[in-house]
């Protein structure tokens, strides 16, 4: 069958859904196609559409489901059929799919009598900007209509009412006084099950807000707002667990998710389970051994009987297909035999890839439609037919007042279109952006860019974990996997085998109640070169990338290869070719600006990209100046942009998102937080204008003869020193709000959830908290590059006195910075911890101090067992990491410093290497350490720290309430830890949090088994870097250029520094950096590498002076360094000298 054909397979006719109005939304005018006769008994079947009208089709009984579907898609003229299926009940309530591949007298369940079928939507994309066609949204919007309506999308009332005035403004129109004086025009609407005249008022309220809005600007923001929601695409499936607890499991394109009733309380990613199958009633989940932080390698449910066990097994195997691989190969379906090696049945249709492709490749402009009016009780005499002839950028129109989708966690790329579609389109956000004249800058002229983007597989925040390490590959369109969790640490040896085939079938059927489908969920790999590019998603695209499946610690290198998360940056070179090209872009001033709701298409296949950037460092040296000040300068430059960046996250992402919300805010503490930060990047826009023109200017050659002029940097940075009072006020008021904000996350449960929501969302990399620290640490980074660029120059210079001056004032303020910030960073420590922590009833105390934390291995009558110890200035905390409700650690002991005593341990006492023994009061704590460094800062910490605590002698400060302190490590449960307790009591502990905390420095010192202190933080915020390097492929030699943001311990990765947000991290505590080896082959300059166990990544600086620099800086955040060992006390002296 040849995928690439028409809808179905079979040929590869195109299908003409452009020539005529599709039939079965109008109302089924049209007398829909019929099988030819050839024999056997024919069959009236019955397909309710999506608008609820119901058309007869004529089929044979013996015909396979295949040749039904193709005439409902026939009867549309749908192109992107693979979304949606054919879907029947059996009169127990259980829901089948219609099996293409098997005839329709053999479906399970399927009454052969008065056949009724309905076309629904299959596979929910986690980004509905995919979808190329404005028919193939509209659909999906009928899809999300019903859903609500029948109280499958269960959502808050605000949820429910926005997405309500998005269906009345695209069957209505604008909001008009006159026609609806008041909320009673929707009651001929039936949105929600339970529909009263206060959600209609709500309704109405919001739909005043979408103005100006067609038909398809609010289906767009109809799925985008519906795609946000935690139960969208949702179709829960009676269970119960090995206990008998009933549960509900729904399968989506993240994995297998778990529901008591309608709260979520697990996911299985995909990334994580190694195999899915049944056997009778019993339905199982194997995962990557050790792999999922879970405390079972298989988890095991109970369906109501065989069939439903069945059903929903299909339902995965058809899920992991169309959104995890590239291309699913077809095997036919085995005969029955007297055994089986289990079920034959596979996902028959085009994956998600292939659909975006076919698209691409079919794609007609379809001529006007007829939208229904299928949710409304009954006819109302208003009928409003939209006439929209093109396919709309799919990136929906904010409403004025309410970006209800702005900087969502998700992806936002949009589909393919014209790049005059694109320009028009960003000239409506233009208009609908509210908060900020300067906000344009960020979003308004996305439309200038020149390569175009096309939809790739979208991200989705609900995996178990995100903040995921996550691969960036080249070469297009590869399959989309949910992210590995960054709290996995897979056992080495583990592997899984890279196969065409998308499932293996595994064990021997002996009777067929009995028998075992298994299935291996190994990922299918993509072929280099193919496809296009992708926009923020924690998805991978199965091509070759960075090995990323150890996102925290080691995994094998076959299981590295078919399991990691990859999202795809291909390298769009211009004209000239890589490195040097882009370069010019860089320093552009009026280089477009990619919004979050844009990605970039896709032109250049792999040896492209190669071949254009082989050669760059030779153009680099002709063409760009080399001179170390021009570097320092562009540094300068470079941090500039990720600096505006993080401001933005406050001034303008996260005021957003309090904006819209209506009582019960702390406003006293959100005006101070924003009253500081919005005038600084007002002032930092201007900064950033005049070190691009100064930068743009350097570098152009026809200016060699006005190097006295242009080649300086003092008069620019000296200029903009009027910022300073700015930064005093700053320096003044910061800790008062952050002590505010604290308070508030408390004590108000509402803006507690919205903060957690917030950084849910990928434009917030790190957590809320570590942005409102950047002020600060941005001096010191003017301070740092202006003493190189002064140590350059010389006194001589014509460039010195500038600089010098702009030093001496930057100094006045500079000076106080570094106690004010390791007083503000320790009580940022505090209250991250305290979020992480579960189990206690204040950490934050006035004089408490953050010493170090870290994972030991501690003694018990289990054996070793890993425990993250948390080291303060009055107390130590022992502690074990807990996975529900979401990857908290659970406090199992405390031990008051005063009364505690440290001494080592011979290592064959207890059987483990590099112990030592923790005395408090009557207890004894003997604990390993990973290696004799870990186990000397440690034993150097608890020293000095005990110590300290026994002169201050004070008893004020708090120590935690623990129930059962004393045995809660002997007596957890299986699970690790108790799940009941939370921070304030609220419940919304339970199911928050979980994805945006997993790549901060207390899950990654848990996952690489390592330490962190808290003067190994202060050093890394002196440590930040941003700018391009060249990331070398793993399989090629080619080289793909990258937007590199270096901070809090980790690399971020975008496509360019546009982007609102990173495409990729790799947290690198545990790494080593240095220059490649001979064995490595890298016949390049400037390049380091990175290592942690059998993972290697390669990147490529522009000169030798940058080289330098990212080595520096990412020294200080790996945990051992060819060059120098920062965390090793012993060297400590060195480093400061």
């Amino acid at each position: 069958m040849d995928l690439d054909g028409g809808v179905g397979g079979g040929s590869s006719m195109k299908l003409p859904h452009s020539h005529s109005t599709p039939a079965g939304v109008d109302g089924g005018t049209r007398t829909p196609p019929t099988t030819p006769k050839k024999g056997g008994k024919m069959l009236a079947v019955r397909v309710q559409m999506l608008d609820d009208s119901v058309t007869m089709f004529q089929v044979q009984a013996k015909a396979l489901g295949r040749v039904l579907f193709d005439q409902v898609c026939k009867q549309l003229h749908l192109l992107e059929a693979d979304y949606f299926g054919l879907e029947y009940q059996e009169p127990n309530g259980t829901k089948y799919w219609l099996d293409l591949e098997k005839p329709l007298s053999r479906q399970i369940g399927l009454s052969l009598v008065d056949t009724l079928l309905r076309f629904c939507v299959k596979f929910y994309t986690p980004d509905p900007a995919q979808l190329e066609e404005e028919f193939t949204r509209y659909l999906f919007c009928l899809q999300i209509k019903r859903d609500l309506a029948q109280g499958l999308l269960q959502c808050n009332d605000n949820t429910a009412a926005l997405m309500a005035s998005y269906i009345v403004q695209a069957e209505c129109g604008d909001y008009v006084v006159e026609d609806y004086p008041d909320h009673t025009y929707l009651s001929t609407y039936k949105f929600v099950p339970n529909q009263d005249h206060e959600l209609e008022r709500r309704i109405m309220e919001n739909h005043k807000k979408h103005a100006g809005q067609s038909p398809a600007e609010a289906d767009l923001n109809l799925l985008e707002t519906s795609r946000r929601c935690e139960l969208y695409g949702m179709k829960m499936h009676p269970a119960k667990d090995h206990e008998g607890v009933p549960l509900n499991l729904a399968v989506a394109h993240m994995g297998i998710v778990v529901f008591q009733n309608f709260t979520k309380i697990n996911t299985f990613s995909w990334a994580k389970i190694r195999k899915i199958s049944f056997k009778r009633k019993r339905f199982l989940v194997k995962l990557h051994p050790e792999g999922y932080g879970y405390y079972k390698d298989t988890v095991e449910f109970f369906f109501e009987g065989r069939n439903e066990c069945k059903n929903f097994w299909k339902k995965c195997v058809e899920n992991h297909g169309f959104f995890r691989c590239s291309v699913v190969k077809h095997v036919p379906r085995q005969k029955t035999r007297v055994l089986s090696r289990g079920s034959s049945f596979r996902y028959s249709g085009k994956t998600q890839k292939q659909i975006v492709e076919f698209v691409r490749e079919n794609y007609v402009k379809r001529q006007t439609f007829q939208r229904s009016q299928s949710f409304r009780h009954s006819s109302s005499a208003h009928s409003s037919v939209a006439n929209v002839g093109t396919s709309l950028s799919a990136h929906p129109l904010l409403p004025l007042g309410d970006n209800a989708v702005v900087g969502t966690p998700a992806s936002l790329s949009c589909g393919s279109m014209t790049l005059g579609s694109m320009i028009e389109h960003q000239r409506g956000v233009g208009i609908h952006s509210h908060h900020h004249h300067h906000r344009h800058s960020s979003r308004d002229r996305a439309g200038n860019v020149s390569p175009l983007l096309s939809p790739t597989h979208a991200a989705d925040i609900h995996d178990f974990d995100t903040r995921d390490l996550t691969s960036i590959t080249a070469g297009g369109i590869g399959t989309m996997s949910p992210s590995p969790p960054l709290t996995t640490s897979l056992s080495p040896g583990t592997s899984i085998t890279s196969s065409p085939q998308h499932f293996y079938p595994g064990g021997r059927q002996t009777d067929d109640e009995e028998q075992e489908y298994t299935t291996a969920v190994t990922e299918q790999r993509g072929t280099p070169g193919t496809g296009s590019s992708q926009h923020q998603s924690p998805y991978r695209h199965q091509n070759t990338g960075i090995d990323t499946t150890d996102t925290i610690s080691g995994t094998p290198k076959s299981e590295v290869q078919d399991s990691c998360i990859t999202s795809v940056i291909t390298s769009t070179p211009s004209q000239n070719g890589g490195f040097a090209t882009n370069h010019k872009l860089e320093n552009d001033v009026h280089a477009p600006v990619v919004s979050p709701l844009k990605s970039i298409k896709d032109e250049l296949p792999v040896p492209k990209v190669t071949s254009s950037i082989e050669g760059e460092v030779d153009v680099r040296r002709k063409r760009y100046p080399t001179d170390r000040a021009y570097f320092i300068v562009k540094e300068i430059l470079m941090t500039e942009r990720t600096y505006k960046k993080d401001l933005e996250v406050i001034s303008l992402w996260f005021h957003d998102e309090v904006s819209k919300e209506e009582g019960e805010m702390p406003d006293t503490s959100l005006t101070a937080l924003f009253s500081l930060v919005e005038p600084l990047l007002d002032y930092h826009y201007g900064f950033l204008h005049d070190m691009e023109t100064r930068l743009a200017t350097w570098e152009d050659r026809s200016n060699a003869h006005l190097s006295g002029d242009y080649h300086r940097i003092g008069d620019v940075l000296l200029k903009n020193m009027g910022v300073l009072p700015l930064y005093e006020k700053y320096l003044a008021k910061h800790l008062v709000v952050l002590e505010k904000l604290d308070s508030a996350f408390r004590l108000n449960h509402k803006f507690e959830q919205l903060y957690r929501d917030f950084e849910m969302q990928k434009v917030c990399y790190l957590p809320l908290t570590a942005f409102i620290l950047k002020p600060l640490q941005r001096l010191l980074h003017y301070e740092n590059l202006l003493d190189r660029l002064l140590k350059h120059y010389g006194k001589d210079h014509y460039d010195y006195a500038d600089c010098l001056a702009a030093r001496n004032k930057l100094l006045e303020i500079s000076c106080n910075v570094p106690s004010v910030l390791q007083c503000s960073e320790n009580f940022v420590a505090l209250c991250e911890l305290q979020r992480d922590l579960n189990g206690f009833d204040s950490l934050v105390q006035p004089d408490r101090e953050f010493v170090r934390q870290g994972c030991l291995l501690k003694h018990s009558r289990k054996g070793y067992q890993q425990r993250m110890f948390f080291l303060f200035s009055d107390l130590l905390l022992y502690t074990n990491r807990t996975v529900q409700p979401s990857p908290q650690f659970k406090v199992h002991g405390q031990l008051p410093l005063r009364g505690v005593m440290v001494e080592e341990t011979p290592d064959n006492k207890t059987g483990a290497n590099y112990c030592f023994t923790i005395y408090g009061g009557n207890r004894a704590l003997t604990v390993a350490a990973s290696s004799q460094e870990e186990k000397d800062k440690w034993m150097e910490d608890l020293t000095a720290t005990i110590q300290a605590a026994r002169e201050r002698g004070d008893n004020k400060l708090q120590y935690l309430s623990l129930k059962s302190c004393s045995s809660s490590d002997e007596v957890m449960d299986a699970c690790g830890g108790d799940n009941t307790n939370n921070t304030n009591g609220t419940g919304r502990e339970k199911s928050a949090g979980a994805t945006q905390r997993s790549n901060t420095t207390v899950h990654v010192c848990w996952h690489r088994n390592t330490s962190i202190s808290m003067r190994d933080q202060l050093r890394a915020v002196e440590n930040q870097l941003s700018g391009y390097l060249l990331r070398k492929f793993k399989n090629s030699t080619g080289w793909q250029k990258l937007w590199v943001v270096f901070t809090n311990f980790c690399l971020f990765f975008y496509k360019t520094y546009q982007d609102d947000f990173p495409l990729a991290s790799l947290p690198l505590l545990g790494y080593t950096v240095s220059s490649p080896s001979e064995q490595d082959a890298i016949q390049k300059e400037y390049v380091f590498k990175l290592q942690f166990k059998n993972h290697m990544y390669f990147f490529r600086a522009e000169s030798e002076y940058t080289f330098g620099r990212w080595m520096e800086v990412i020294s200080s955040a790996t945990q051992h360094s060819g060059r120098l060992r920062l965390f090793s006390r012993k060297e400590s002296v060195l480093e400061n000298s």
